[in-house]
């Protein structure tokens, strides 16, 4: 923690001290290790909890897209730890491609200084080479500053939505299909889903979260993937996993990930789909696109 706090704490003092606006969406444990370092300073920062937001990066991008929408030509900081030790393969994958996905998000112009900490200690080799991959500059641990030499630029965003998906990690036997459904069938679809939820022990409520994400999905494909699409459900140990895969093409890594507003009269779907579900994959594949929604049982 006294490395993370060498490196936080001076850039949040820093900007302060110049008058700028400085969000920090971090979690609760290095906020609390912050906020004691930075003493009267940390009621001058906007605080975001990342835990508010179930550990879901796509709840996390519209934070950080208003915060620069409402900067202006204002120069600003902030501090976003989405990638961390602990982190379940599927939320970490995720994560990473929240990071690559910023470079799209926030213009280039943007006068926003981001810093992204990573536990070079806690995080595999692998996980702190893909970091490099989606920041344009690197700081180390011994203070170097400069572009990173690995950074692939604002299109690496495209390139981990095309990465296959894990294959369904469950005991043989266990995954159920509603193949090929079709217009008419998405009432067939909710109770398919509603009893094999109930079945793996959800709640109610969880249940009809679940239901109304996949009936979004499923009927995305039906109005603008070919009029077809297949379901598949699985159990894992500590999660409940619907994939829905059509034959649509989808490009723009920010769809789902744009706060929708109050006049739009179309579009919502998968914004609505990341605040139900627990966690949402979307990837491109040879045949189309294939959305898997998790919700942890």
């Amino acid at each position: 923690m006294t490395s993370y706090l060498e490196a936080t704490v001076p850039f949040v003092q820093h900007g302060l001290a110049a008058g700028m606006p400085v969000m920090i969406a971090v979690h609760e444990e290095r906020w609390l290790a912050l906020r004691e370092a930075l003493g009267a300073d940390a009621d001058r920062v906007d605080h975001v909890d990342l835990a508010r937001l179930a550990d879901n990066p796509a709840r996390v991008m519209p934070v950080w897209r208003r915060f620069a929408d409402e900067l202006g030509r204002l120069p600003a900081r902030g501090i976003g730890e989405a990638v961390r030790p602990g982190l379940e393969s599927a939320q970490l994958v995720e994560c990473q491609v929240h990071e690559a996905t910023l470079n799209v998000a926030i213009p280039a112009a943007t006068p926003l200084w981001l810093l992204c900490p990573h536990d070079a200690v806690g995080l595999a080799p692998a996980t702190l080479a893909e970091a490099r991959r989606a920041h344009p500059f690197v700081t180390t641990a011994d203070g170097r500053h400069g572009r990173s030499p690995e950074y692939a630029g604002p299109d690496h965003a495209t390139t981990l939505a095309a990465r296959r998906l894990p294959r369904p990690g469950t005991i043989p036997g266990t995954v159920t299909e509603f193949r090929r459904y079709r217009q008419g069938d998405l009432a067939r679809i909710r109770r398919f889903v509603m009893d094999r939820a109930l079945a793996a022990g959800l709640t109610t409520d969880r249940a009809d979260d679940l239901c109304l994400a996949v009936n979004e999905l499923a009927a995305n494909s039906i109005d603008h993937a070919g009029g077809e699409g297949m379901l598949r459900m699985w159990c894992e140990p500590d999660r409940l996993v619907v994939e829905v895969s059509d034959t649509g093409t989808l490009l723009d890594p920010m769809v789902g990930r744009v706060d929708p507003t109050v006049d739009q009269a179309r579009g919502r779907g998968l914004w609505m789909v990341h605040q139900l579900c627990d966690l949402l994959q979307i990837r491109r594949t040879a045949r189309g696109t294939v959305f898997r929604a998790v919700t942890w049982t």
